[in-house]
């Protein structure tokens, strides 16, 4: 007699093709994207395109059930800075230099896999000294075993997380030392369809080397599934040691979140919203943001251009003394966050971000940018990406943050070596002037990054 499946996974089974495009069958299998977790690209067959293919899928045996791929970033960037922080930063004129090596191994042994990720990562010339994200020497920085059981995939140990648009959970690509996390995770695919189930904690970056640990006073855990046009998920998370408005304590927060995104015709969309709620050393949270991003491509149109309007409101705490914490946590999120000059982050503000693209050469592209920044609420200041309070809202009574200005331009000069270049200003608006140094930030990156 066949053995039923378990309830549960009948139960999520039916949640994933709660949609028809869940059920429509897959395409024919395409030499895939390169990505920036490296292993959710499927090398598992070959289209005898460019050499590094043959590096990616080398079999072991005859029936080709085990196989070795690899892979390899090597990237270096610079970046040179004016007046960072407005002029307000421990060393506000700085160059610096980062370099990185990212090989990995691919091991796939029937339904048994296992991914190891090595990193490099090395930093000259930033002042006042290298953070752990400049330089981690050389560390493990993704490493897990992964088992396949029918729709359901398995994974413990080291890993990043690329989660939507990343704006609660990223890889933090940008910076020289990616973020990583352990933990345990479980996926389910059904047609179109996915769930991940996950609890896992991030990993500290350490300046020496072998020295990265798992976060002692983080947590992260949650759900997320989605369907095509449609991503919803919860996420829990705890710190015991977290810092608000100069309080220190234990923070316990849950994020619930939807977005929908998609496309027709020229028309692009991508449309997100989360509310959170919790505790925080006797608060109550009650933080939400609201991100919307619409694109219209001109195909027909010389350099055939892009444009892109993108609009964010993230809540900031009201009062510092109503018993309530209004100030959005945005987790994890990616690096980079507005752009190549980042120096805020996606913490109580409201944000208006056009930009266009334009193709110069078919591997040749220029994007432009323009970003005004408002705070959200008056009560509260701003911060930088990873969260730290970096302008106190003291007696500051505008909103007005400034304006930014970007352009890049990226060459993908071989399909392997990518080079590019970014130049961006930051004007400070009434708010910065209110609250201390304010003269305009600039910033030139000069980057090349060969990957397979």
């Amino acid at each position: 007699m066949a053995m039923r499946k378990p309830l549960l996974l009948q139960l999520l089974q039916l949640l994933l093709l709660a949609t028809p495009a869940a059920a429509q069958p897959r395409e024919a299998w395409q030499p895939p994207t390169l990505t920036n977790t490296r292993y959710d690209e499927d090398w598992s067959k070959q289209s005898g395109g460019r050499w590094t293919e043959e590096l990616k899928h080398v079999p072991l045996n005859e029936d080709g059930s085990a196989w070795v791929g690899t892979g390899l970033e090597l990237r270096a960037r610079l970046e040179s800075f004016g007046n960072n922080l407005w002029g307000g930063a421990a060393a506000p004129d700085d160059a610096y230099l980062w370099t990185r090596a990212m090989p990995y191994v691919d091991l796939h042994l029937g339904k048994l896999r296992a991914f190891v990720q090595p990193i490099a990562a090395h930093a000259v010339g930033v002042a006042p000294a290298a953070s752990p994200i400049d330089q981690t020497r050389a560390d493990l920085l993704q490493g897990f075993v992964e088992v396949e059981a029918g729709a359901v995939t398995l994974r413990g140990g080291r890993q990043m997380l690329s989660l939507g648009t990343e704006r609660l959970i990223g890889t933090r690509y940008g910076p020289n030392v990616p973020l990583a996390f352990d933990g345990v995770r479980a996926d389910l695919r059904e047609g179109g369809a996915r769930l991940s189930v996950f609890a896992v904690r991030p990993v500290q970056a350490r300046p020496g080397s072998f020295d990265d640990r798992t976060s002692p006073t983080r947590a992260l855990w949650g759900i997320y599934a989605a369907w095509p046009g449609l991503d919803a998920y919860y996420l829990g998370y705890r710190n015991r040691a977290a810092s608000f408005g100069g309080i220190e304590g234990r923070e316990l927060r849950h994020s619930m979140g939807l977005r929908v995104h998609g496309a027709s015709a020229e028309w692009r969309w991508n449309v997100e919203g989360v509310v959170q709620f919790g505790r925080f050393e006797g608060q109550e949270i009650r933080a939400w943001t609201l991100g919307t991003e619409i694109a219209r491509e001109f195909p027909a149109l010389p350099l055939q251009p892009r444009a892109t309007m993108r609009f964010n409101i993230i809540s900031g705490d009201k009062r510092a003394d109503d018993g309530r914490l209004g100030t959005f946590n945005a987790l994890f999120p990616k690096g980079k966050y507005f752009g190549e000059l980042s120096p805020i982050g996606p913490y109580n503000i409201i944000n208006l971000h056009p930009g266009a693209s334009f193709a110069l050469r078919h591997d040749l592209s220029l994007d432009l940018a323009a970003m005004a920044y408002w705070r959200a609420s008056k009560g509260d200041g701003i911060y930088d990406i990873p969260g730290n309070l970096i302008r106190a809202p003291g007696g500051a009574t505008a909103r007005f943050i400034g304006k930014q200005a970007e352009a890049s331009l990226s060459w993908q000069a071989t399909p392997e070596l990518e080079l590019s270049t970014s130049l961006s200003a930051f004007a400070p608006g009434a708010y910065i002037r209110e609250t201390g140094p304010a003269r305009t930030i600039t910033m030139l990156g000069l980057e090349a990054n060969f990957r397979y």
